[in-house]
């Protein structure tokens, strides 16, 4: 077998700017159509052609149901064809997303748009078991940590300017009356089509896979699929997946309530991307601090220090006189403990996943961690919508949330590392 695979293999780098571009398309629609929903020209009622208080929620919905309803074809994808040769095909769809995006956006047409939203949803959703499926094909299982901690790094760096991005972009559609501006209607459209197109390239460069799986069978029962891979996972795998969603139920929510802040401290949708953008450049540092921190294995005892910190701060959040300095502040450092709690469960996922099913085990994990997103914009609509709880109140829902987890996360870390610590006595005596 020889020893450890490069890390920064071709295939490795080819994966890390289609990833880092497609993000960033994700995060430059999502966030302007939620400034231009939350407090925008489509920030009134349903009557008045807007969503209404709360309504960022939809957009946050329309960028999660479909990884619910397409992440069990897209697992079996995954495994049933080369993992490149579906990558490819969803960049290639990206494209057209992207121009319709620009129609919606051209049009001032809320619908149009949130329908290019939710296919350019649907055209992620497949390709994610692809992208985390082939971590392992690339680089082995000993660089798992690594390879993440640089993917989630990527990932968040994305995030960061995607939201630089949509904060000039949101400005330059819907300028304030007073400054006299006119509107640029095309600018975030035009950007959308860019960044895809350099997605396209990207994924082009990564060399041929074989299949893991080609006589697999495609099965299209959507509820029959997530229950069988429910039942042939292990009870390890399966814990590491609810704990995965459990990430993303708070994430979503988290980030529903950080552009509320353009009204809450008054510092209009730049410095509110900024806000945005702060968190991913924290959640990138820590993710790949954790990575490199666990060498060449996988370190759960990480899981539990990072649960903490993000409940620490959601409470501080959520009780605070909100100031720019402590929002900021608390923000940063929710990102730095969000790093030390995904990237071992990200890793265990793809190590606990056996090569010729990992496609469907990743695309279930990755359903139940989207019904989890749909879950915290269900939650949070009811809050911030019918409730009327302040946004930043919603913290503290949150951080019980976390807390939570925290708490049933550890018992259950306990059981994984004791079931090691048997596995390791039991080949020491075997030898």
């Amino acid at each position: 077998m020889g020893g450890p695979r490069p890390l920064f293999s071709r295939g490795f780098l080819s994966l890390l700017g289609t990833q880092f571009l497609g993000a960033a398309n994700d995060n430059v629609l999502k966030q302007v159509l939620v400034f231009m929903v939350a407090t925008g020209i489509w920030s009134g009622s349903l009557a008045e052609g807007g969503l209404g208080d709360g309504g960022q929620s939809l957009p946050a919905l329309c960028l999660t149901i479909p990884f619910i309803l397409f992440s069990g074809l897209a697992g079996q994808l995954a495994d049933r064809f080369s993992k490149r040769s579906v990558m490819v095909a969803v960049k290639i769809a990206e494209v057209p997303i992207a121009l319709l995006a620009l129609v919606g956006l051209l049009a001032q047409n809320l619908w149009i748009t949130l329908a290019a939203m939710l296919l350019l949803a649907i055209q992620s959703a497949l390709f994610g078991p692809s992208k985390y499926g082939v971590v392992p094909e690339i680089v082995g299982e000993e660089r798992l940590s690594q390879a993440n901690g640089l993917l989630n790094m990527l990932t968040n760096i994305a995030v960061i300017i995607g939201s630089l991005l949509a904060g000039p972009l949101s400005t330059a559609y819907d300028p304030d009356p007073a400054t006299g501006a006119e509107p640029i209607l095309w600018a975030p459209g035009a950007a959308l089509l860019a960044v895809a197109l350099a997605g396209l390239l990207s994924v082009l460069a990564m060399p041929p896979l074989k299949a893991a799986n080609p006589s697999l069978k495609l099965k299209f029962d959507l509820v029959g699929t997530y229950l069988q891979s429910f039942r042939d996972m292990s009870s390890t795998l399966l814990s590491v997946a609810i704990a995965w969603a459990g990430f993303y139920l708070v994430g979503m929510m988290s980030l529903l309530i950080l552009p509320e802040y353009e009204k809450i401290l008054a510092i209009g949708y730049t410095k509110t991307s900024l806000l945005i953008g702060l968190l991913g450049v924290s959640i990138a540092v820590s993710s790949v601090a954790a990575g490199f921190l666990s060498g060449r294995g996988i370190r759960p005892q990480l899981i539990p220090f990072g649960a903490s910190g993000m409940a620490a701060c959601f409470v501080l959040l959520g009780t605070l006189q909100p100031t720019v300095a402590n929002v900021a502040a608390l923000v940063a450092l929710a990102g730095l403990s969000a790093g030390f709690y995904i990237i071992p469960l990200q890793a265990l996922l793809q190590k606990l996943s056996p090569g010729g099913e990992r496609g469907r085990f990743l695309g279930t994990a990755n359903a139940m961690s989207f019904t989890a997103s749909s879950l915290g914009a269900g939650l949070y609509w009811l809050l911030s919508g019918p409730l009327q709880i302040a946004p930043n109140r919603v913290f503290l829902a949150c951080a019980g949330l976390a807390i939570a987890g925290t708490v049933v996360g550890t018992l259950k870390l306990r059981q994984l590392l004791a079931a090691r610590a048997a596995a390791a006595l039991t080949a020491e005596s075997a030898d």
